[in-house]
Parts: C-alpha cells; sequence; structure tokens
C-alpha cells in the first residue's frame, strides 16, 4: 500500500490530468469506450511505476502521455494482428474496423486524417486531443521544437486543402482544428 503522501500525490495527478488525457485518446482513437480502457490501463501503469519516474527526464504530465502513447501503440498492433489473423482463417481480406462514428463530419475527418503520415497524425493528437503545448510534444517525442512546429503546420495545411477539396466538406472544414 503507498504512503498517504504518494497517494495524495497519485490522486492529485489523476484530477489534473486525467480529463485532457481522455480527449486525447477519445481524439486518437474515436472511441470513448476504448479510450477510458486506455486511461484506466495508464493510470494503472504509472501507479505501478511510480517509483521509476524521474523528473529530472520530464514531468508528470508528459510522463502519463508517454505510457498512454505506449498503451495505445500496443493496442493498435494487438488489433491489427487480429485482424490479420482473423482474414487467414476467414480467406478473405480483412474488414475495416466498424466501430468508426457514422457522422459524416467524422468520416470526412478521419478521411482528411488518413492523408497525414503517423507522426502528423501523432502530433495533431497530442496538440488537439491532448491540449499539449508545442514544447511538451517536441519533449514527448523527442523531437527539436522547429521539427514539432513544422510537422503541425504542414499537418494543418494537409487537412485543410483535403477538407475543402471535397464538395461534401464545406463545413467540416470550417471546423478543421486550427481554425
Amino acid at each position: 500500500m503507498i504512503g498517504k503522501l504518494r497517494e495524495q500525490e497519485f490522486e492529485r495527478l489523476f484530477e489534473e490530468h486525467a480529463q485532457p488525457l481522455f480527449g486525447f485518446l477519445v481524439y486518437r482513437t474515436g472511441n470513448r469506450s476504448l479510450a477510458e480502457d486506455l486511461l484506466a490501463d495508464t493510470f494503472e501503469r504509472a501507479l505501478r511505476a511510480r517509483r521509476r519516474f524521474d523528473p529530472r527526464r520530464g514531468s508528470r504530465k508528459n510522463w502519463l502521455y508517454a505510457i498512454a502513447l505506449n498503451l495505445l501503440r500496443d493496442h493498435r498492433r494487438r488489433e491489427e494482428a487480429e485482424v490479420r489473423a482473423l482474414g487467414r482463417i476467414d480467406g478473405a481480406p480483412p474488414a475495416e474496423n466498424a466501430i468508426l462514428d457514422t457522422l459524416a463530419d467524422r468520416e470526412l475527418m478521419q478521411g482528411a486524417l488518413a492523408t497525414l503520415s503517423g507522426e502528423e497524425r501523432e502530433a495533431i493528437a497530442l496538440r488537439y486531443g491532448g491540449d499539449l503545448t508545442l514544447p511538451e510534444i517536441a519533449k514527448l517525442m523527442g523531437e527539436p521544437l522547429t521539427t514539432v512546429k513544422g510537422r503541425i503546420y504542414r499537418a494543418l495545411r494537409k487537412l485543410r486543402e483535403e477538407l475543402t477539396s471535397r464538395p461534401e466538406a464545406s463545413q467540416a472544414a470550417t471546423s478543421a482544428p486550427g481554425r
């Protein structure tokens, strides 16, 4: 059992960061239920690894987001492996993920996000889904600040171009991140 002070610190950490981290996970997954599970797993891992946290290496916020990103990547790998395995069993090509929302704007945004590189999607998700600052993103990703700034700028430009090039996207373009 953790000491009283440590327990209070952990509760404060949860109170400060759970909502923004949840927003980031929903933004990345498009699935509130999965985001809730990943959030719980993030804080469970943080609790178990609390003695290994080193404030010289970064803030607690960055530490939590790094844990969440690792869990998210692990989930994606497992999901992709499962789809490949099911495809081999059925002999049919793997089906698309049927969990995505059916709202037109969400589909448009997902399509536009799919045109971005993995690094661009991650940077956009951290900035607008996780509400991290550019310096926090740079530290978390282990990239220079100028690289992160350029990556986000290019990603936003690509999103705007993609969303405005589609006739059905006129409304979605006005709600794109950065507008």
